[in-house]
C-alpha cells in the first residue's frame, strides 16, 4: 500500500503530467492542414507551392495562360468558392487548366469553369482554323467532383492519371456550340467531353452536352464509365485506336445516350498496327434517338472519314454486352448495328445476348465471333 506521504510527494508530478498531456494536440488536431486562398491569378503559384489546402475563389485567368495546379501537396484538398473565367480569344494549344498530385480532393461545389469557347469556335475544331486550347488536363489521383465546365474551345477533359482517380458530378455544357455556321455545321467541333488515356479511372454520374464523343478512350486499362448522361454528340467511344495503343479492362455500365450521331462505338485507325482493344463489357446502357449507328465497330477509321476497307493490324478481343442494353435508332439511321472487322482481327468471346436493337437494319461483316445476337 502506498503511504500518504508518498502520494503527497508524487502529486505534483501527476498534475504536471496531466497538464502536459492535455496540452498535446489530438490526432485530429495535428492532422489539420494549412489553407491558402486564391483570390486572383497572381496568388496561384505561391498557393500551390505552399503544399496547403486551397480555396479557389472567383478569379479570371489571363488569355493564353494556364490555371496550373500541377504541383499540389500530397493529400491536398482544393475547394472552389467562386466561378472561374478563362479569358478567350488568344490562339494557343493549352491546356487552360492543369491539376496533378497524389490523393487529391477537388470539390467544385457546383461552380463553373468557363472556357469562353465562342471566342474560338469556327466549325473546324482541332482540324484547322484557329488554334484552340484544350481545356482541362487531369493527372491527379483521388476524387474530382461537382464542377460545371462551360464552353470548352475543344476537348473538355484530358484524363491521364496513373493512380486511382474518380471523376463524379461533373457537367460539361457545350450546347452553345450547337449554333450553325454558314456551312450549316455546328460551330463547336472536336468538343469531346472526356478523352481518357489512363490507368484505374472511374467516371461516374457525369453529364455531357456536346458535338463530339461523350467518352473517347485512347489507351489505358481498368477504366469504368458508369451512370453518365450523354446528349448531342457522337456517343461512347473506344478510339480512335492508333498504332501500338492498348486498351484493356473497360466497363461501360448504366449510361444514357440520347439524340446523338452514334450510341456505342469502337474505332481503330486504318492501317494502324501493334495495338489492341480487349475485355470490354457493356451492361444496362440505354441508347436512343440515334441518327447514324446505334452500335458501330469499325477497323477502317480516318479522321476525314472511313475508308470502307478494314485492316487487321489492331486486334479487338472479348467484346461483350451483358444484360440490360437497349439501343433504339431513328428510322432513317444508317444501321442499328454496324460491324466491319479486318481479316481475323476480331477474336475471343463476343457474347451479345444482353442487347436489343431496334429502328434500322444491321450490317455485320468480317466474321466477328458474335453469339446471342442475330443480324
Amino acid at each position: 500500500m502506498i503511504s500518504t506521504k508518498t502520494l503527497l510527494t508524487l502529486l505534483p508530478l501527476l498534475v504536471c503530467s496531466a497538464t502536459i498531456t492535455s496540452a498535446l494536440p489530438t490526432r485530429s488536431e495535428s492532422a489539420k492542414r494549412c489553407v491558402e486562398t486564391i483570390s486572383s491569378y497572381d496568388d496561384v503559384s505561391s498557393a500551390v507551392s505552399s503544399g496547403c489546402d486551397i480555396e479557389l475563389g472567383a478569379i479570371t485567368v489571363p488569355a493564353g495562360k494556364a490555371l496550373d495546379l500541377s504541383k499540389l501537396g500530397s493529400g491536398a484538398t482544393v475547394t472552389v468558392t467562386g466561378d472561374v473565367t478563362f479569358t478567350g480569344g488568344t490562339e494557343w494549344e493549352g491546356p487552360m487548366f492543369i491539376i496533378d498530385g497524389d490523393d487529391i480532393t477537388f470539390n467544385g461545389v457546383g461552380h463553373t469553369f468557363d472556357g469562353q469557347g465562342a471566342t474560338y469556335w469556327d466549325g473546324q475544331g482541332s482540324n484547322g482554323g484557329k488554334t484552340k486550347p484544350k481545356f482541362m488536363k487531369i493527372k491527379m489521383s483521388g476524387v474530382f467532383s461537382d464542377l460545371t465546365v462551360l464552353n470548352a474551345p475543344v476537348q473538355a477533359f484530358s484524363v491521364g492519371n496513373t493512380e486511382p482517380l474518380k471523376i463524379t458530378g461533373v457537367t460539361v455544357d457545350d450546347r452553345a456550340g450547337d449554333e450553325l455556321g454558314s456551312d450549316g455545321k455546328t460551330l463547336g467541333h472536336n468538343s469531346d467531353c472526356f478523352d481518357v488515356s489512363a490507368t484505374d479511372a472511374t467516371l461516374d454520374g457525369n453529364s455531357c452536352y456536346n458535338q463530339d464523343d461523350c467518352l473517347a478512350i485512347n489507351k489505358g486499362s481498368g477504366i469504368t464509365f458508369s451512370n453518365n448522361y450523354c446528349s448531342g454528340g457522337h456517343g461512347i467511344s473506344i478510339g480512335s485506336i492508333k498504332s501500338d495503343a492498348v486498351v484493356s479492362g473497360v466497363t461501360i455500365s448504366g449510361n444514357t445516350v440520347v439524340n446523338s450521331d452514334n450510341g456505342i462505338r469502337i474505332k481503330t485507325i486504318a492501317d494502324a498496327t501493334g495495338g489492341s482493344v480487349s475485355d470490354v463489357t457493356y451492361t444496362n446502357n440505354k441508347v436512343s434517338g440515334i441518327a447514324n449507328y446505334g452500335v458501330v465497330i469499325q477497323q477502317d477509321y480516318l479522321n476525314g472519314g472511313p475508308t470502307g476497307v478494314p485492316t487487321n493490324g489492331i486486334e479487338i478481343k472479348n467484346i461483350n454486352f451483358d444484360s440490360g442494353n437497349t439501343v433504339e435508332v431513328n428510322s432513317d439511321a444508317r444501321n442499328g448495328v454496324y460491324v466491319l472487322c479486318g481479316d481475323g482481327s476480331c477474336t475471343g468471346t463476343w457474347d451479345w445476348s444482353g442487347m436489343t436493337v431496334s429502328g434500322a437494319e444491321n450490317s455485320i461483316t468480317g466474321n466477328p465471333p458474335i453469339t446471342g445476337f442475330s443480324a
